[in-house]
């Protein structure tokens, strides 16, 4: 893996917290980074290539939209979770799920617009091969962090 380069660096830290909202957002980024808009974009592709950044997008709250989210963790026979795990990724609801050590050793989060929906996508995840048990942990109060990585 190539080394960050100090144009890597802050080119990152722009893009975790301050993605401008416009029409061209990357050469408003190379603006701001005194460069040009192509040279951010190979930087990116290369960046992306090379494994330091896996997507760009951007958080939406999903209850002023409509949805509701829950917790989903799964307890799963060692050898179905790569498949389950696939399965699971299929539902658009589904923002992202990780293994886990424990009873319950995969954990997902899904966003539904409707309960219906959610018990729907729910029954047909306890029904795969090698599920054992789910548990639906719904939040109570939400308590939104965010993470960004200052990179030096």
């Amino acid at each position: 893996m190539t080394p960050l380069t100090a144009f890597d660096k802050r080119l990152l830290n722009l893009l975790q917290g301050n993605l401008p909202v416009c029409s061209r957002p990357f050469a408003r980024l190379a603006e701001m980074l005194e460069t040009t808009e192509e040279h951010v974009l190979s930087r990116l592709e290369d960046l992306k290539q090379e494994g330091y950044l896996r997507h760009i997008g951007t958080f939406f709250n999903s209850e002023h939209l409509g949805y509701h989210g829950t917790l989903i963790a799964l307890r799963v026979a060692e050898e179905h979770l790569p498949s389950v795990a696939q399965a699971v990724n299929t539902y658009a609801g589904v923002t992202h799920n990780y293994e886990r050590e424990g009873k319950y050793n995969l954990w997902f989060t899904l966003l539904t617009p409707s309960p219906a929906a959610e018990e729907r996508i729910l029954a047909d995840v306890a029904a795969l091969p090698g599920v054992k048990g789910l548990m639906g942990l719904r939040a109570n109060r939400r308590y939104k962090i965010n993470v960004q990585f200052k990179l030096a």
